[in-house]
């Protein structure tokens, strides 16, 4: 017990289009439940930011695959503080950056990418702090990186709800954010790898008109039906 509270020890999944809000919930959720959290997104964001460091065409999987190869990805599972770095070179500023949005899609759908991202991230899902439990956000997680999940969220919204906070966290322009949305929003989903899907068992909730700690406070209940 941690403050009257049970250990939570399980895995939350959390999955959902850009835009969303599940980076902000989950890592809000991992607080809440004393858990890790681990944002498998920035691991794809990553190895594109290495694919384009290293001049390769993020279309090119066998040279996308070549610089899998030579990359190693360390990621911590702290809530308050997630990072990544990349061959030891901290890079949670540059994969934010518009170039790697643009890219990380077509390095995201190489499956031989994906098969080893996904052996990463259930090595840190089970690793040796498994004591604790952890939220796992991403676009498959519920229906690949860990099916046997206590909880599977898809987190959705309104188009055009996705598209207005994507603008504001970038400044960038609504109408190009929009179509931006949509352009990921159909590689991510047609994929032959790992599409991005409502994993069997996922409880559908639309956060277009909900505030962060309402959703939040959502998934708690969840965890809280399950557990009965």
């Amino acid at each position: 017990m941690e403050g009257g509270q049970p250990v939570f020890r399980g895995v939350v999944a959390v999955d959902g289009p850009s835009g969303s809000g599940k980076s902000t919930v989950s890592r809000r959720l991992a607080e809440r439940l004393s858990a890790r959290y681990l944002d498998t997104g920035a691991m794809y964001r990553a190895l594109t930011w290495a694919v384009l460091r290293a001049g390769v065409d993020p279309h090119d999987a066998d040279a996308v695959l070549k610089v899998l190869a030579d990359t190693r990805l360390d990621v911590t599972t702290e809530p308050h503080a997630p990072a990544i770095a990349v061959n030891g070179v901290p890079a949670d500023g540059p994969i934010r950056g518009p170039e790697v949005t643009g890219a990380v899609s077509a390095v995201a759908a190489v499956p031989g990418v994906r098969a080893a991202l996904v052996a990463q991230q259930q090595r840190v899902i089970g690793g040796r702090d498994r004591e604790r439990g952890i939220v796992v956000e991403g676009r498959d997680i519920g229906a690949v990186v860990t099916p046997d999940a206590e909880v599977k969220v898809y987190l959705t919204a309104s188009g055009e709800e996705r598209a207005r906070r994507r603008s504001a966290e970038s400044a960038a322009d609504l109408t190009h954010t929009a179509a931006d949305l949509a352009r990921r929003d159909r590689l991510d989903s047609t994929r032959a790898a790992s599409p991005l899907q409502q994993a069997p068992g996922a409880v559908v909730l639309d956060t277009t008109a909900l505030g962060i700690d309402q959703v939040v406070d959502r998934l708690h209940e969840l965890l809280a039906e399950s557990s009965r």
